[in-house]
């Protein structure tokens, strides 16, 4: 993981960059970004190949492929030799930013594309007994297992590879901000993952963006990141998450340099405070024209 993702820019017309990165972590395992000034998202998605198919973990935020080449350039990562191999491609959650690319390859010839729907996940990933079990995807002499991970979205999953120990925790664990859609099942997420990691080796946990600089500053919505900080947390860094977790307000809330919140909630309360400042101010206005009123009435 000793690499330097691509940083952005300030002015993204005046110094273009590329639309993805591409790093080599080992000869079966890709992992690509895609570039801060075609999305402020900037997601990460992994390639794992198999002896015999490829898993893609996620299809970023952008769909057209004029802009974005994902399909082209997963399917040149692929081995030349004989046939190319099958592609399963399946997501760690619905959001768009994770899917929108998904179109790129609906049209290619030996790909699959599972829908983040919950029964699809559940179906193809193999989790009958949703979300306490796990389900597993076999590459041939590489085998992926797939936990359940709600709370964030109600169909997120985590994904183990038992060959390099990566352990990717979508947008579920990442170095920002944690959004937290339902606490008790985010909780719940938190304390299954830690149970299954302290029985396995962990290499690194890999999530679905980066949002910190060195300093612990979240990022937002910027299309430059300077300084920031390593994609990559540790196996202590994922057991320490239901301590972080628990205890959370439900609305906002720091821990260490994680930022929890709960986006829907805190957009209702921003909405009702709105409208209360709104009716204030109205009820300010009114006031002041029946008083001032008589006034103009006597000129």
């Amino acid at each position: 993981m000793d690499v330097h993702w691509n940083q952005g820019s300030e002015d993204c017309v005046k110094n273009p960059q590329p639309p993805i990165q591409v790093h080599q972590y080992n000869a079966q395992t890709f992992i690509l970004r895609e570039s801060l000034c075609a999305t402020y998202e900037a997601p990460f998605i992994y390639l794992l190949i198999g002896k015999t198919k490829a898993l893609l973990i996620d299809t970023g935020a952008v769909a057209d492929a004029k802009t974005m080449p994902l399909a082209q350039t997963v399917i040149s990562l692929l081995p030349k030799a004989g046939s190319r191999l099958p592609l399963m491609v399946v997501h760690t959650h619905g959001h768009l930013d994770h899917r929108s690319g998904d179109d790129q390859f609906r049209a290619l010839p030996d790909v699959e594309v599972v829908p983040t729907d919950l029964e699809s996940v559940k179906n193809r990933l193999g989790i009958a007994d949703w979300p306490n079990g796990t389900g597993l995807v076999d590459l041939g002499d590489r085998v992926i297992d797939v936990i359940p991970t709600p709370g964030h979205y109600s169909s997120h999953v985590a994904y183990y590879d038992r060959q390099s120990g990566l352990f990717f925790s979508g947008d579920f664990f990442l170095p920002g901000r944690l959004l937290i859609n339902d606490t008790d099942a985010d909780l719940a997420s938190a304390q299954r993952v830690a149970e299954f990691v302290e029985q396995h080796p962990i290499a690194y946990v890999l999530g679905g963006h980066i949002e910190l600089d060195e300093s612990g500053k979240t990022f937002s919505a910027s299309r430059h990141h300077s300084n920031e900080r390593p994609l990559q947390l540790t196996k202590q860094d994922l057991l320490a998450l239901p301590g972080i977790v628990k205890g959370f307000n439900g609305f906002y809330a720091k821990r260490g340099v994680y930022v929890l919140m709960n986006q829907n909630r805190i957009l209702i309360l921003l909405g009702a405070g709105a409208v209360i400042l709104l009716v204030a101010i109205i009820l300010t206005l009114r006031a002041l024209w029946r008083r001032l009123r008589p006034r103009s009435l006597a000129r």
